[in-house]
């Protein structure tokens, strides 16, 4: 247990006499009855029980932003508390201002994990290494579970929890549970010198307190998790609030007093290249992503081109390109399931991915992906002694009769293989649907994904298949106007979603459309190089599918089409994750900055510890 200290101070002591029974989104406050037998919490292996009375209720933090003098006291408590490296923070305090001078005003915020009713980061976790306690409600994390994806770090809306480039692994506030078993508030609070923040049991107002409320300005929408944590800001702010940071985000006031948030416009209309800024932690992402869905539309395109009797396609079926097909279709899933475990913190612990299949979608993604593979390769293997070179080296008894039962087989495995990559694409997409990342929080994410996947299916099995076709003297032109029409209908569906997502990010407020305030101007070029290319990608399939053209004039468009659709593909993918803003609390001019963040690693200060900045790893 925690050591508390012979002159601990009164205002570091947990004091609820009274609680109330329910929260204001209708929950009950007392977790478990009780009268059940406490459970101990095995704090360092440590089997005592805390003898508070509300142990088995809700608590949650409460801060004043009146109070705040951005001290950074609660960050420093934290820190030494946890024993943190200088580049994480389990609490953070940043800051938003308004007006102008003398006339001007500023909201100091500071902020941890609100340990929410319901916990995004718990569902999210394909590992499982979150848990929700009756005790205090705590929401706790465990790092030596966790294996380093970051998808929490996606999904919670207040950035709590904190991605370690270094040790491959998240780490996040544990509420002090250690501290509250012996009656003591948690570290941060004991040592706010400004009493801004508090902490008990969740909707008790502190004392010299007269509001709890769910909002402040910069916070992001309480419905998406139902955080524990309680607001009072009475002095006045003016209708406008900046941020400092670097996110062209500000927040002005509505008619009902929130501030909502809206696009900044603070580095102007200018349009740059950039194209340096495309790469990011999250390339092998750009990779998996592409790769899975190129495989799944190369399947699915021979698979039920063959179910369908479409003429070419049922030609593809009965040729000798047919089993290299489907090889590589499988072959690029692995690789593309490589790269997701490349992109993991600690890529040996990648089978713990599996752990939470009934909530998390990263979980039900890979298995999907792993169930295509599965069913596919049985598909695969299935068809092998129908085969004509079979007889070479397997048994009569197999390329006999048996031959044909086997292939009729693979058949329903190639069914429970298109079902299994539909679910896994599903999910993929699921993945995106992020409240907290209102830019991919579209259902163009949807058509970006699904068209991807029939334009590069149309292109490599016209690169592959129509090669094969004219060596065996089959129609390889009229292979790669079919081809071409699957790939047409990925690029008009790719770029529908695309239309629609600029219409409507152009009228958003949120940070969804400050993405794509900064997909205009910071990334303007490349973002209408993506465009344009995607226009002439359109024209290019379109007079391949339904133009009657030379062999040689066929082949020349064919390589140019290529090019651009793997340059579309690319581009389009990597600024989907570089332009992406969380709806995560203000920053500060240095600290929670991602411009700092940049500025330091291209000068070279993420090799000095003390900037708080570490070299890109992820």
């Amino acid at each position: 247990m925690f050591e508390v200290r012979k002159d601990e101070p009164d205002y570091a002591l947990l004091n609820d006499p009274k609680t109330e029974k329910t929260s204001r989104y209708g929950t009950a406050i007392e977790l478990i009855p009780s009268h059940e037998e406490p459970i101990s919490l095995n704090i360092n292996h440590d089997d005592a029980i805390g003898t508070n009375p509300n142990r088995n209720k809700q608590h949650g933090f409460h801060f004043t932003a009146d109070n705040c003098i951005g001290c950074h006291a609660c960050e420093s408590a934290c820190s030494e508390k946890n024993d943190l490296p200088a580049h994480l923070a389990f609490r953070s305090v940043g800051y938003v201002e308004s007006g102008t001078f003398p006339d001007y005003t500023r909201m100091n915020i500071s902020m941890a994990c609100n340990h929410c009713e319901d916990p995004v980061c718990l569902k999210g976790c394909p590992t499982r290494a979150y848990t929700k306690h009756p005790e205090y409600g705590a929401v706790i994390q465990d790092p030596e579970i966790c294996f380093g994806c970051g998808y929490c770090t996606w999904v919670c809306p207040y950035n709590a929890p904190q991605l370690d480039p270094v040790e491959g692994r998240v780490e996040k506030c544990n509420m002090c549970v250690d501290r509250l078993e012996v009656g003591l508030k948690p570290a941060c609070v004991s040592a706010c010198v400004g009493n801004a923040l508090d902490f008990g049991v969740i909707e008790n107002t502190p004392d010299r307190r007269d509001d709890i409320d769910t909002q402040i300005p910069g916070f992001p929408d309480p419905s998406i998790s139902r955080p524990n944590i309680r607001f009072q800001q009475q002095k006045p702010l003016f209708d406008e609030v900046t941020r400092t940071d670097s996110m062209p985000v500000k927040y002005q006031k509505d008619e009902s007093g929130r501030y909502q948030p809206t696009v900044d416009p603070k580095d102007g209309t200018e349009r740059h290249w950039n194209i340096s800024r495309l790469s990011s932690s999250e390339n092998p992402l750009v990779l998996f992503t592409l790769s899975v869905q190129a495989s799944l539309g190369i399947f699915a395109t021979l698979v039920f081109g063959s179910f369908l009797n479409i003429g070419v396609f049922d030609t593809v079926r009965e040729s000798a390109a047919y089993l290299p097909m489907i090889l590589l279709s499988l072959t690029l899933s692995a690789f593309g399931l490589l790269m997701s475990v490349t992109h993991l913190g600690k890529p040996l612990r990648f089978y713990r991915g599996f752990n939470n299949w009934r909530h998390s979608p990263v979980c039900r993604e890979g298995l999907g992906v792993s169930g295509f593979l599965g069913f596919g390769g049985l598909h695969l293997l299935l068809l092998v002694p129908s085969q004509p070179w079979a007889s070479a080296f397997l048994p009569a008894a197999l390329t006999g009769s048996v031959a044909g039962t086997l292939a009729s087989i693979s058949t329903v495995f190639a069914g429970l293989a298109l079902i299994s990559g539909a679910i896994g694409l599903y999910y993929m997409y699921r993945c995106y649907r992020i409240p907290a990342r209102p830019f991919w929080n579209h259902k163009s994410t949807g058509f970006h994904f699904g068209g991807n996947a029939l334009t590069l299916a149309g292109i490599v099995i016209s690169l592959t298949v129509a090669p094969v076709f004219a060596w065996q003297g089959l129609p390889w032109v009229e292979l790669i106007a079919a081809a071409m029409v699957v790939s047409l209908g990925g690029i008009v569906l790719e770029s529908a979603g695309l239309t629609m997502q600029a219409r409507d990010l152009s009228e958003a407020g949120h940070e969804g459309g400050a993405s794509h305030y900064i997909q205009r101007t910071t990334f303007g070029h490349t973002y209408w190089l993506r465009n344009g290319l995607l226009g002439l990608n359109a024209l290019l399939a379109a007079t391949l599918a339904f133009g009657q053209l030379p062999a040689v004039l066929t082949i020349a468009l064919l390589l140019v089409l290529t090019m651009g659709v793997l340059a579309t593909a690319l581009i389009g993918r990597a600024l989907f994750y570089v332009l992406v803003i969380p709806t995560t609390m203000p920053g500060a001019f240095f600290w929670k900055n991602k411009a700092f963040v940049e500025h330091a690693r291209d000068i070279g200060m993420d090799h000095m510890p003390n900037t708080g900045v570490v070299p890109a790893r992820h």
